[in-house]
Order: structure tokens, then sequence, then C-alpha cells
């Protein structure tokens, strides 16, 4: 079965950056696409950012835009969110998931890591 185990995350004051991490472990990743949920306090999840496996075609949110990248380096079974000039409104629990049963729904996710931007 697959996996997702997350690193990364902390705390940056506004205008830093920050980059996560999302692997696959288990074994090969089955998944058709990859994204970036964030949920803050008393908020629903919401999606930042998406990655085609096969192919590599990314999807932004109007949020982060321009300012976030997604990527899976060399084709490995991990993929990284950079994260740059981080804002308050960025601020949340930051989940990594994958479309493996189903293509459109994301049924694994990752533990979750915390971002925190201050002023």
């Amino acid at each position: 079965q697959v996996e997702l185990v997350q690193s990364g995350g902390g705390s940056v004051k506004a205008g830093g950056s920050l980059r996560l991490s999302c692997t696959a472990s288990g074994r090969a990743l089955a998944a058709h696409v990859m994204g970036w949920f964030r949920q803050a306090p008393e908020k629903e999840r919401e999606f930042v950012a998406g990655i085609v496996w096969q192919g590599g075609s990314t999807y932004y949110s109007d949020s982060v835009k321009d300012r976030f990248t997604l990527s899976r380096p060399n084709n490995e079974n991990a993929m990284f969110l950079e994260m740059n000039n981080l804002q308050p409104e960025d601020t949340a629990t930051y989940y990594c998931g994958a479309q493996v049963a189903r293509v459109g729904t994301y049924d694994v996710w990752g533990q979750g890591t915390q971002v925190t931007v201050s002023s």
C-alpha cells in the first residue's frame, strides 16, 4: 500500500521561505495525482498545489501562484513544496495527499506539518 511521510515546516517571519517534502513509502507509488492542502484553525481544508505524477504538470491555487513551487526532482517517489514570500495568511497545517484508488479523489494522506508565519 502507499504511505506518505512528510517533513519540513516550522516558523518564519513574513517574507521568509520554507520547504516541505512528502515521500511515498512501502512500494512504488501508483498515484495518478499528488498535491498539497492546508487547513487553518476552524477552517476547511483547501487546495494549494498539485502535480500529475506521470508528466509533471503542476497546478496552483490563485492564493499561492508565483510564490510556491511544487517539484518532483529526478522522478523520485517524493515531492517538494518551495514556499517563498510567506505571509501570515499562509499559516496552517499543511498536508500532502495522493489520488490512488480513483482519479479525482485524494484518498491517501500524510500526517501533516505546521507552518507558522509571523508579521
